[in-house]
């Protein structure tokens, strides 16, 4: 029988989860929808379905140790996500407390989805052997994990590290936080969707993203038409970068990392964005950081690298 754990990922539109061993196996994974569920019952109802079918789709004998999530907003000391902006659930939601009702006796944990990020990366991914780093989720919004010493940085509350709030420009564009000017309404796939229009509302430059609504365009599309060349999708990514260059800088100063792991959604630009991302966090670095940071994608896999992230959470708790 082999020994696993449940990682799942919740994402703004999308939860991913998979049944993973110890030594980061990925034996089933999939996806179900997260915004498609006002209600969150109804979505852990479905989540919990959904889940069991593909452990009972498994041609092999597993036992399930613990589940680990990672939740935009997810506090480790409480076990709730808590006013996540990018989820339809507000509030305080007591997400290891409601899971636990399907899965008895089974170790829970939740953590932010970027600490959770950080432990994949440590455990499974390009940081193994870093004591010190920074991972950048770059998805439907911005999230952080700040890694010093070897362990997460959570703060006296449990909300430490989050980057995608600091500000970019007063009484800027409104977050689904409350705050005008957040990081990750600049730098994000919807933030990049967002400087997209503001530049196709600026020019007349022809360009094919005009073909598209704000709902219909995708970062995806933008990095398709900024790699053959579109001037408003190059430009768009230049700016995204730059913003997040500099605040990269910022965060350098505070923690001194060895590295910073950019994944998520964002990321499958390649270059376009990192490129520019580099150029402005080195120009904006304090003279003693130059050269030292190195600026890295997340060395998991892209399709399953929150749910490893989040099943390092599990195994992490359990070796406790």
């Amino acid at each position: 029988m082999r020994d696993v754990v449940i990682g799942i990922d919740i994402g703004g539109t999308f939860t991913k989860y998979g049944i993973i061993d110890i030594n980061g196996h990925c034996i089933k994974e999939n996806f179900t929808s997260t915004d498609k569920y006002s209600d969150f019952d109804i979505y852990l109802e479905n989540l919990h379905t959904e889940i069991e079918e593909s452990v009972s789709s498994i041609n092999e004998s597993i036992e399930i140790k613990g589940i680990g999530i990672g939740a935009p907003n997810g506090n480790y000391y409480t076990g709730t996500i808590q006013d996540a902006p990018n989820l339809n659930w507000k509030g305080t939601i007591p997400f290891v407390e409601k899971i636990k009702t399907y899965y008895p006796g089974i170790p829970v944990v939740l953590n932010n989805d970027a600490n959770a990020a950080a432990l994949g990366e440590m455990i499974y991914g390009g940081a193994k052997g870093m004591k010190d780093f920074i991972v950048i989720t770059l998805g439907t919004g911005l999230g952080s994990g700040i890694v010093v010493n070897g362990d997460i940085v959570y703060g006296h509350d449990g909300f430490a590290g989050e980057l995608g709030h600091i500000n970019v420009k007063h009484r800027g564009r409104e977050c689904g936080c409350g705050k005008l000017g957040c990081l990750e309404t600049y730098v994000s796939a919807t933030g990049l969707k967002r400087t997209v229009f503001k530049l196709l509302a600026e020019r007349i430059t022809e360009s094919e993203l005009r073909n598209y609504s704000f709902e219909d365009l995708t970062s995806i599309m933008v990095s398709e038409a900024a790699k053959k060349g579109d001037e408003i999708a190059i430009e768009a990514f230049e700016l995204t970068g730059r913003i997040l260059g500099i605040k990269l800088a910022d965060a350098v100063a505070c923690t001194s990392p060895e590295a910073i792991f950019l994944f998520g959604g964002l990321v499958k630009a390649g270059n376009i964005l990192i490129e520019p991302t580099k150029k402005h966090m080195e120009e904006n670095l304090f003279p003693i950081y130059r050269g030292k940071i190195k600026l890295l994608i997340s060395d998991l896999h892209e399709t399953n690298a929150a749910v490893l992230g989040a099943s390092a959470l599990a195994w992490k708790e359990l070796q406790k």
